[in-house]
């Protein structure tokens, strides 16, 4: 099945395997060769996203654009990750969060 949504840097995504499945992330790399890096701040970090299989995460119509998070210009924080998800409704306990 093809995704509606491309799996692009900043897109919002949920897993739907493995020991993270329904949590909410943000893609901070396509790799290529079906792998992407994904954080969402908390369990997996900007120092340490996880490698993800594109098959294993289904692309949500959110896409941020993560250069800007930080008006300042400051670097990225885990902090910003977890604001962007919680405001566009994908908190942890948020029933978004959570793939029909």
């Amino acid at each position: 099945m093809k995704e509606p949504f491309s799996l692009e840097r900043g897109r919002v995504v949920i897993s739907i395997q493995g020991r993270d499945k329904g949590g909410a992330f943000i893609i901070l790399e396509n790799e290529g060769n079906g792998y992407v890096r994904i954080a969402d701040g908390q369990r997996h970090r900007l120092e340490k996203p996880k490698k993800k299989k594109t098959m294993h995460v289904r692309a949500k119509p959110v896409l941020v654009e993560l250069e800007t998070l930080r008006a300042e210009g400051g670097r990225l924080q885990d902090s910003d990750l977890r604001r962007v998800l919680r405001e566009n409704g994908f908190a942890p306990d948020c029933p978004l969060c959570k793939e029909d």
